[in-house]
């Protein structure tokens, strides 16, 4: 397992956002990042997750009182799923846009064949 303090994870994470295309980020829509030490219990070796309504699903009476789309980068996960602090920086990358990817409605099959999955 890597060792890294949360800052630095949260960091790479924000790193992560970085990569992401201004034209893109601009698009994106009551999303919120987080970052969490550990994946929920059934899944615990799960890297991020989106829940929320993909803007491809939204309709008209989409909006009004919604909550925030969250997409949470679990640190835990990553830190033992990688081999270096290198490695868990594009793991970290790689999954921070595969989770807004979902934002934009793009499924799991598409990513893995796009080489985001």
């Amino acid at each position: 397992m890597v060792e890294m303090t949360r800052e630095d994870f949260e960091t790479a994470v924000g790193d992560g956002l970085d990569l992401v295309p201004a034209e893109l980020a601009d698009r994106m829509d009551n999303v919120v990042v987080l970052v969490e030490d550990d994946a929920p219990a059934e899944d615990p070796t799960l890297l991020g997750l989106y829940e929320g309504v993909p803007l491809t699903e939204r309709d008209a009476g989409w909006g009004a009182g919604s909550l925030p789309d969250r997409i949470t980068i679990f640190r835990n996960p990553t830190l033992a799923f990688c081999e270096t602090r290198e490695e868990v920086v594009e793991e970290v990358a790689v999954t921070v846009v595969h989770e807004i990817a979902h934002h934009f409605g793009i499924d799991d099959e598409r990513l893995h064949e796009l080489g985001w999955g």
